[in-house]
């Protein structure tokens, strides 16, 4: 009724009008109304915004168990794929050897890996997205990411107390130049030069790129077993961009570039660990690696068919794999081993399985039970 007062021209027909409700977050009302419009049934409802913004003192009913919440992602590679036009059933071929570990047509592998160089620079924002489809100009998506970066920190900071927004800020930018470190793990002397920074400086900043959706933590285990989520060092982490553009466009046009030109080790790598990473994440899968300093890393440990499992990630050409090799050995016991690079699918003698670098954006098709959530 007050929406029809409100809006006299507009029609709203039971089960055939849609509801969309933007920046909830800035009206308490309408997020408890949710629950009205669901016990009503009429009509369907979207509600869309940053959780960071809900004061929850002012709401005086939050919705329990009469909404869905989606946490909502940039686009992966997939759907990157559909964006360009490539059909279903060509992606089901590529799903289809990556888990029967058969080695995919040369011709379409070659293909699937030019359309991966152009999603590393490009990312998945879908303005982004769009603006290279519509040009194939490089120069036109590094504008977009610019805009979307001081966005994304304006909404941070508005909702930072006013003492910390400069801090969310060096956090943010700090990202791309810390995934370019030999050893990338995050350290907060690195947010700012000539300082003596700690978690008590930057933390609750850093956190606060957390809730937002920006970053995700890749922690590291004190050792590669089950449960892994009990194995994690708090104060010892690695940070994923939440889009694998976003932080191309950081670093400069030459980086995007040199990606272009098959230069996967540009950035020492970074960018590529970075866009395994995100993949992963997108995929429902918790972050973590794992390194005993000055003998062995692994990029990411993760579970598979409540094994754990060990993924490598090999940018440049040095083929190697000792610390795979090493986790997998009796000493740490780590089931199955995987490498993403620039190969074909096969599984070498020592049993590890070799996939494309693009593979990470299909990981749910390594797993037997391949609907089965992994974590």
């Amino acid at each position: 009724m007050r929406l029809s007062l409100k809006y006299p021209d507009v029609h709203l027909k039971p089960r055939s009008t849609l509801i969309f409700f933007d920046e909830i977050q800035n009206c308490p009302g309408a997020m408890v109304s949710l629950k009205s419009f669901t016990i009503d049934g009429r009509f369907d409802v979207i509600a869309s915004g940053s959780l960071m913004g809900v004061n929850y003192k002012e709401v005086s009913s939050y919705p329990v168990g009469h909404v869905n919440i989606f946490r909502m992602r940039s686009m992966d590679f997939e759907e990157f794929l559909w964006a360009k036009g490539v059909k279903d059933t060509e992606i089901g071929y590529v799903r289809s050897c990556i888990r029967n570990r058969e080695p995919m047509d040369e011709f379409v592998l070659d293909v699937i890996n030019g359309y991966h160089k152009e999603y590393l620079p490009v990312g998945g924002m879908p303005e982004a997205v769009a603006a290279f489809i519509s040009t194939k100009n490089f120069h036109d998506v590094r504008t977009v990411h610019s805009e979307i970066n001081e966005m994304c920190l304006s909404d941070v900071a508005k909702y930072a107390p006013a003492a910390e927004k400069a801090k969310v800020a060096a956090c943010f930018r700090s990202i791309p130049a810390q995934l370019a470190n030999d050893n990338k793990r995050f350290r907060y002397v690195n947010v700012v030069e000539g300082t003596n920074a700690n978690s008590k400086t930057f933390g609750s900043s850093l956190e606060r790129l957390r809730e937002a959706g920006l970053v995700e933590y890749c922690h590291n285990l004190q050792e590669p077993t089950m449960p892994l989520a009990a194995n994690i060092r708090p104060d010892a982490f690695k940070l994923c961009f939440h889009d694998t553009g976003l932080p191309t466009s950081m670093r400069g046009s030459s980086v995007g570039a040199a990606i272009l030109d098959d230069d996967l080790m540009v950035n020492k790598g970074g960018i590529m660990e970075n866009a395994v990473g995100e993949a992963l994440a997108k995929n429902g899968v918790a972050l973590a690696y794992f390194e005993r300093k000055g003998r062995l890393e692994v990029d990411f440990i993760m579970e598979v068919d409540g094994a754990v499992t060990a993924l490598e990630v090999k940018s440049g050409n040095n083929r190697q794999s000792k610390s795979l090799r090493s986790v997998m050995s009796d000493r740490y016991g780590v089931k199955r081993g995987i490498k993403l690079e620039r190969s074909n699918i096969c599984t070498d003698d020592d049993g590890v399985e070799h996939y494309p670098l693009f593979a990470a954006s299909f990981v749910e098709c390594l797993g037997k039970d391949t609907d089965k959530n992994m974590g």
